[in-house]
């Protein structure tokens, strides 16, 4: 996966308290509520980190939240935890993705994705982590994910992992 080109004329940038949060809707309550009341101040607390892409008009058309985490040992697939140390393990989570219902179908949720995982890669230079690791908020973010390649983890079919090694084959050009 090569660089990301977002459509002409949107910017992409941190999220900051000027941008038009309140009006954002991508149809998912949960996701609305994140951005609208919960991001900027995650962020300004250094917990996470909102990107948000924004339109001709100056409105959100989407966005995505980063976040590092650990995740237990044992709640990793035998395959990717085979040679790991049994203990809490780094990640990198990927906390919310939304699109706004007037871009949805125009594949802004795949170039939102493809940047998050271009990030998290990035990050992943400096700051080593075993996975990114996201919660669906229902099925079609499941399998939204799932088209990516993102696994589920054991146990938690919403709850589901991509391994650094395979994000590091996504980021290799071919």
């Amino acid at each position: 996966m090569s660089g990301v080109v977002f459509p002409a004329g949107f910017p992409f940038e941190s999220l900051r308290r000027s941008h038009p949060r309140s009006a954002f809707d991508c149809g998912q309550s949960d996701v609305n509520d994140w951005l609208r009341t919960k991001a900027l101040q995650n962020q300004e607390k250094r917990l996470s980190a909102t990107k948000v892409l924004l339109d001709q008009e100056g409105d959100i058309a989407g966005f995505f939240t980063l976040a590092t985490g650990q995740v237990d040992f044992g709640d990793l697939p035998s395959e990717l935890a085979r040679k790991l140390p049994r203990r809490a393990l780094p990640v990198a989570i990927l906390a919310w993705l939304g699109a706004s219902h007037a871009y949805q179908g125009q594949k802004l949720d795949d170039l939102l994705l493809a940047q998050a995982l271009r990030d998290c890669h990035e990050a992943g230079q400096t700051f080593a982590f075993v996975a990114v690791i996201l919660d669906c908020v229902d099925d079609r973010a499941n399998a939204f994910y799932q088209r990516w390649d993102f696994a589920e983890l054991p146990g938690n079919p919403y709850r589901r992992f991509l391994s650094s090694r395979t994000l590091a084959a996504m980021m290799t050009p071919r």
